[in-house]
């Protein structure tokens, strides 16, 4: 089993930055090669919007409305990841999901196609701009 926490959202203004992490935990061993996380973003009345997606190997990929604005990163020592969010706009108000999957190319695979699930996801974190 794995857990994963999210922290760092909030309220801002638009064009203003803020940094979200994401916390593993658990049981289940997370070997490099061995699985993949991301984030992922869904608001109310919207569909699922992924945001960015990395390989425990570090291959990291993001999604159209992510791409120049915002960066993934992680520490894979203390398994956390994290996504800074800079030039945020209303648009990127929503409910902020971290996840994980343990296979190392289906994250990617769902944030391309916008299709699938996902073994583990946190409970979220939620990040409101306003105008």
């Amino acid at each position: 089993e794995v857990q994963l926490v999210e922290s760092g959202g909030g309220s801002v203004q638009a064009g203003e930055s803020l940094r979200l992490s994401c916390a593993a935990s658990g049981d289940t061993p997370l070997t490099p090669g061995t699985y993949c996380m991301g984030w992922f973003r869904q608001a109310p009345g919207k569909e699922r919007e992924g945001v960015a997606a990395t390989t425990s190997t570090g291959d990291t990929n993001y999604g159209d409305s992510a791409r120049g604005r915002f960066t993934m990163s992680r520490d894979v020592e203390k398994k956390i990841l994290y996504l800074e969010m800079n030039g945020l706009q209303p648009d990127d108000t929503s409910m902020y999901y971290c996840v994980l999957h343990l296979n190392p190319f289906h994250c990617t695979h769902v944030l391309v196609t916008g299709r699938g699930e996902f073994d583990f996801r946190g409970r979220g974190t939620q990040v409101t701009v306003s105008s």
